[in-house]
């Protein structure tokens, strides 16, 4: 366990990652210690705020305002509305905090969200998104994005891709990677010796015995069979439509489906404001809100921070766990 604060990320400060910032230290205060890695100015007017020079003054001044770590950025935060200007600034501001939690100047990682048209048009972000982008930070080829609420873990094998291409990259190597990589983060950040997996088929009614498709009969099946017969608790394929009422939720640890909306829509559907989006496979902890920037409502207060501060608790847990 280490003691080291948490570092958030300010995301697009155009968004809602500020004012959600402010909240969640309003809702804990010196309670979980974090700090915001971003530009002050960017906070909402009236934010109580204790800027520090170092990770380390964390803790003392979260009892005086909510501790932020500056990192400039060259324009001003105009809610709701996006600066191609401050994408290079939101970029290297992930580039640091990873640095800090690799040098144990923080125990975990929560980013707030970020526009990856913005970066894109901005910084010339190369990257589908934060996970993909974190992952190259870390030096590792492939990680697992879980997300997880009280109700459901699920993890998505294919992410940010297009719908035609699933079929393409959804490869028995990438779905073994996946479950192993699931099967690892469970046991040493979630303390479940011998998690218990479903796996989602790929096609409607899990191909219907070859009829509505063959990739469950070809390869899947025989997949999770040889995983099962190397001692892991896995189950499928399953008909996805119905692994996600809560007779079938309770059978399982977490449920891996084969693309984004078939692992997400239950998730969020389930508990929209306590989903956190958790990325596995990283050399350090990373969680994050499981909502976007919300430009439409930045700047009117409205903004839940339900998610993030569900993000900051099982950030802290897990680091605990090691």
């Amino acid at each position: 366990m280490t003691d080291a604060p948490i570092a958030l990320t300010c995301g697009d400060p155009a968004g809602i990652g500020p004012e959600l910032a402010a909240k969640a230290w309003t809702d804990l205060g010196a309670s979980l210690p974090f700090f915001l890695l971003g530009d002050p100015s960017h906070l909402p007017e009236g934010t109580s705020v204790a800027v520090i020079e170092a990770p380390e003054e964390t803790a003392a001044a979260a009892a005086r305002g909510l501790p932020v770590l500056r990192h400039p950025f060259p324009a001003p935060a105009r809610p709701g509305h996006p600066d191609p200007a401050n994408a290079p600034a939101t970029v290297s501001v992930i580039e640091r905090a990873v640095a800090l939690v690799q040098t144990g100047r923080a125990s975990a990682v929560t980013t707030a969200p970020i526009s990856k048209q913005v970066l894109i048009d901005g910084a010339g972000f190369a990257y589908p998104g934060h996970t993909e982008f974190l992952a190259a930070l870390g030096g590792v080829e492939r990680v697992v994005m879980m997300l997880v609420s009280p109700q459901l873990r699920v993890v998505p094998t294919t992410i940010h891709i297009p719908l035609s291409q699933v079929a393409v990259q959804l490869t028995p190597d990438l779905l073994r990677d996946t479950i192993r990589i699931t099967v690892e983060g469970l046991r040493r950040h979630f303390g479940l010796d011998s998690p218990r997996v479903a796996v989602a088929g790929l096609n409607p009614h899990a191909g219907e015995g070859g009829k509505l498709g063959h990739e469950e009969g070809t390869w899947i099946a025989g997949l999770i069979a040889g995983l099962a017969a190397e001692g892991l608790a896995i189950t499928g394929p399953h008909p996805a439509d119905t692994m996600f009422h809560a007779a079938a939720r309770a059978r399982y640890d977490v449920a891996v489906a084969m693309y984004h909306d078939q692992a997400l829509i239950p998730v969020k559907t389930l508990d929209f404001d306590r989903g956190v989006n958790v990325t596995l496979g990283l050399p350090f902890v990373r969680t994050s809100p499981d909502h976007g920037t919300a430009f439409d409502i930045a700047g009117r207060g409205i903004a839940n921070p339900t998610s993030l501060i569900e993000a900051l608790k099982l950030a802290r847990a897990m680091s605990a766990r090691g």
